[in-house]
């Protein structure tokens, strides 16, 4: 029961890795507020699966006020927070010169500004608490570049920034800050490249790219990452860290 009497916040909690993370934190004794980003019943349905008091909400991580009335409320019915982990995020691709001013918005409003408007609202009642962890998801293309992702690259590689900068800021608070870089998890969100069988050079491709030959690690593995950070006993002395967890994707050169 690693996380016993705390009150975990999850943005992206309704689907893939969040989630996975819902449920594991449950398990381990804390209460989960499971944010969506607009399906409320979605939220609420999982919120039910996960049980021992988890409650569903949504919140369109874009808009700083429907943010900070989402992280009222969960303070008015938990108490307070002490753990929040922000893995809502969108994933497409971006070419230069072919993609659309708005879609360079979005990605750029939900995947980073997302993530400072979540942490800017909860941050204050982690103070309250005198401490508290935040895990913030980035992904190997925060590290590594991907041709055709550049806009998701730097989002990515911005998380990871704030991340550090963050954990210097707050460190003497005792507020954790540490990030988690992802590789390929599967997840909701590349079913299609997973299963279209005209995807299968693409699979083949990154069979052969990744070291451990697993193409796609599991969203418990992120889930279980995720929890060693947030527990006060195994991740008590980590701050500004980044963990990569990509099946040696990154590490170099592989052939």
């Amino acid at each position: 029961m690693e996380l016993e009497g705390k009150v975990a916040v999850i943005t992206g909690g309704s689907s893939g890795i969040g989630e996975c993370i819902a449920h594991t934190f449950a398990k381990e004794g804390a209460r989960v507020a499971i944010i969506g980003s607009a399906d409320l019943a979605k939220a609420k349905t999982v919120a039910g699966a996960v049980g021992k008091g988890a409650r569903g909400y949504i919140s369109d991580v874009r808009k700083p006020a429907e943010v900070k009335t989402a992280v009222n409320q969960i303070v008015a019915d938990f108490g307070g927070i002490d753990i929040l982990v922000n893995a809502a995020g969108v994933f497409y691709q971006t070419p230069t010169g072919e993609t659309d001013p708005d879609e360079i918005d979005r990605m750029v409003d939900i995947n980073l500004k997302g993530v400072w408007h979540m942490t800017s609202a909860v941050v204050p009642h982690l103070r309250a608490r005198k401490g508290g962890s935040v895990v913030n998801f980035a992904s190997v293309a925060g590290l590594l570049a991907i041709p055709g992702y550049a806009m998701y690259c730097a989002v990515k590689s911005g998380i990871i920034m704030m991340t550090k900068s963050w954990a210097l800021e707050m460190s003497r608070e005792g507020i954790h800050f540490n990030a988690i870089a992802p590789g390929n998890t599967a997840t909701p969100m590349n079913l299609n490249v997973r299963t279209d069988p005209a995807m299968k050079p693409v699979l083949d491709f990154m069979e052969a790219r990744t070291p451990s030959g697993k193409t796609y690690s599991e969203p418990q593995d992120m889930a279980n990452l995720a929890l060693f950070l947030a527990s006060p006993r195994t991740g008590r002395s980590i701050y500004g860290a980044v963990f990569t967890a990509d099946e040696g994707f990154s590490a170099g050169l592989y052939v």
